[in-house]
């Protein structure tokens, strides 16, 4: 299963995720459940829920037998953190 979700992602997500300056991450595949998170210009993205249901969700189902749901695990991306504290830390002078 995990080489069929790759093949997923490779010829089909990831090229529309950078088209946007982001990718995709799998942390796990448990049960038919897909946990990822979206990284670069797409991790945060207001419109990550719309990509995971209408692009991401929507693919996998669809194309990798087993695969029952998808769940989008949010995180903030480290760079974006360090650009922050960086922009912070410089005001602070």
């Amino acid at each position: 299963m995990q080489a069929q979700i790759e093949q997923v992602l490779r010829e089909e997500i990831r090229p529309q995720l950078t088209l946007h300056g982001g990718d995709i991450r799998i942390l796990s595949v448990e049960n038919g459940v897909v946990r990822f998170e979206l990284l670069g210009q797409c991790s945060g993205c207001p419109a990550a829920s719309i990509t995971t249901e209408e692009l991401i969700r929507t693919a996998l189902t669809q194309q990798v037998p087993g695969v029952r749901d998808v769940v989008l695990v949010e995180r903030v991306d480290e760079d974006l953190v360090a650009q922050a504290k960086a922009i912070l830390a410089h005001k602070a002078l």
